[in-house]
């Protein structure tokens, strides 16, 4: 993404209130594009189901399959995402660009040899007795939403931004364009819209990914021999998602906050519409991470490895090493500064706004805790950013295993403690976590020097 941040910069070099506000649109948009887009399609697409549609509960039906689709694959895919890209990256690095295409297509068949299966396993175990063109759906659509944040990473490395942000586009209203089309066919037509608009999406991808790294090899599994992909890689993209998702899950499934859908498939009326609104406050937040924080962050990085490369002298090493321990100490500030203004101003206009949407104000409080763990999971995320570029793998995979296991308890403890704690276990658990990083990171840096030259 700091490829993209750079390029966004320029926009910035013209001085002028209109370069700043197209440079923090497009990057509102590019970092928070995937989950704000898949929430506005969703909704559209409930809104011009209704009336339609018939029985009302297949909108519901479709919406919370949808939202089962999206998070098993994310938990699924989100290890191999950070695995290959690294792969990708020292390919990249030892100028064996050849390789890439071929080792794709290989990520993509065993991504659909996984998926496809576990799919099959879910569609037959978990929906006995409903449609089987809904189970179809269930096995390729979660193959296919697997593939495609697989995919979505690739695009990470290309800085024609003005591309991504007319794909993310494309995709979710051609998805909501199918959907209004398939509408007289009930679930079935609502998720063969929706997905059709999601393999037009990838199909673009695809081709954009091929054609910076065109296929000089047939298709190689070389990334999957042992060794070839790093394990904390894989263990810290998995356990970020599910500590993400895992208080959902909680909520989804304990028979008092939650009713049952559609099969196995359970919602949680009082936590679900609240929680996903609240994604839609940190695209501020988003947007300064990827055009100051982690773009700042990478120059100084740069000058910190290129002095250490060409032995350059101990205090230019240090002081980039402190250049590097600012920018981060600024940028939490100005997510946090960014962040605050925005909820400030959700405490004062969003009872007003619920009310005009047909919201119930009764969401207000829930949404307000969820918001403000929203924010805190933006700093929390460019905290892991630095343990990403710095290469602490370890230290990655305890900070996401710390969030998976304080979500999962302190949403199963604000459960027991009654409604008004719903929201506290997942906000309270961000908030731990993020001080976790911040200390691991803080003695990270203390010790910066030493870890790169006497620990090689």
């Amino acid at each position: 993404m700091a490829g993209i941040g750079f390029e966004l910069r320029k926009l910035l070099r013209s001085q002028s209130y209109l370069g700043l506000l197209r440079a923090y649109l497009y990057a509102s948009i590019i970092s928070s594009g995937p989950w704000v887009f898949s929430i506005l399609g969703l909704m559209a697409t409930g809104i011009i189901s209704l009336g339609v549609v018939t029985p009302g509960r297949m909108i519901t039906q479709f919406q919370v399959t949808v939202t089962y689709l999206i998070m098993g694959s994310l938990v699924l895919s989100g290890g191999l995402q950070l695995g290959f890209t690294r792969w990708v990256a020292d390919r990249l690095f030892e100028n064996r660009k050849d390789l890439i295409g071929g080792a794709y297509l290989g990520v993509m068949l065993v991504t659909t040899a996984v998926a496809g299966a576990f799919g099959l396993a879910v569609s037959l175990l978990a929906f006995q007795g409903v449609d089987a063109f809904y189970r179809v759906w269930i096995v390729l659509g979660f193959t296919l939403l697997c593939n495609l944040w697989i995919t979505t990473a690739f695009l990470s490395g290309l800085k024609n931004y003005r591309i991504i942000v007319l794909l993310y586009a494309l995709g979710y209203g051609a998805s909501v364009a199918f959907a209004s089309i398939g509408r007289p066919w009930g679930i079935d037509g609502l998720l063969a819209g929706f997905l059709g608009g999601q393999f037009l999406m990838w199909g673009v991808m695809l081709w954009l990914v091929l054609r910076n790294f065109p296929v000089q090899s047939p298709l190689s599994l070389e990334c999957f021999r042992p060794g070839r992909m790093y394990t904390a890689l894989l263990l810290g993209g998995t356990l970020y998602n599910l500590g993400i998702w895992i208080d959902k899950l909680v909520f989804w499934f304990d028979p008092g906050t939650s009713r049952p859908i559609i099969g196995a498939l359970r919602a949680s009326t009082i936590y679900d519409l609240p929680v996903f609104l609240a994604y839609l406050s940190v695209i501020p937040g988003m947007a300064v991470f990827l055009v100051k924080f982690e773009t700042d962050f990478v120059e100084w990085y740069d000058e910190f490895y290129k002095t250490v490369r060409s032995g350059g002298t101990l205090g230019a090493i240090v002081g980039f090493r402190e250049r590097m321990q600012d920018v981060v100490r600024d940028g939490l500030y100005q997510i946090l500064k960014v962040q605050a203004l925005t909820l400030l101003s959700l405490y004062t206009f969003v009872p007003s706004i619920f009310r005009l949407i047909g919201i119930s104000e009764l969401y207000t409080p829930l949404y307000m805790v969820q918001a403000v763990a929203a924010s805190f999971q933006v700093m929390l995320l460019a905290v892991l950013n630095v343990f990403y570029y710095l290469d602490r793998r370890r230290e990655v995979v305890m900070i996401t295993a710390a969030l998976a296991l304080l979500n999962f308890s302190l949403s199963l403890l604000s459960i027991h403690l009654g409604s008004d704690y719903y929201g506290y276990g997942f906000a309270v658990s961000i908030l731990c976590t993020l001080f976790f990083g911040l200390f691991l990171l803080q003695g990270l840096f203390r010790r910066l020097e030493y870890q790169t030259f006497m620990l090689q």
